[in-house]
């Protein structure tokens, strides 16, 4: 007969003092890993859009990056975030900008 109950975190996988801490650790990580899939899932419709944006000032004579435009949104990560935005925002663009 097999169980339904949920799998139980251990302590020794979380490394809490208690189950109380291990199952509350268990069960924010659990939510962590579905905010993470999210944040991915953005990440790459990002991703596409800026490609959509690239190809039409491409095509219409432009260049593929305008620097103003990223400085923008380095500020605008840098003003939410503090200065590990800046970075965040940095690696958004690398992924963004496709092969340079």
């Amino acid at each position: 007969m097999s169980s339904t109950a949920p799998a139980r975190t251990s302590t020794e996988e979380t490394g809490a003092h208690t189950d109380e801490a291990a199952s509350l650790i268990g069960d924010a990580r659990a939510r962590i890993d579905t905010l993470d899939d999210r944040i991915i899932g953005l990440v790459q419709e990002r991703m596409a859009v800026s490609a959509v944006i690239q190809e039409a000032r491409i095509t219409s004579g432009g260049r593929r990056v305008n620097l103003s435009r990223e400085m923008d949104v380095l500020g605008h990560y840098r003003r939410a975030l503090g200065r590990p935005g800046t970075a965040l925002a940095m690696t958004l663009l690398e992924l963004s900008r496709g092969r340079v």
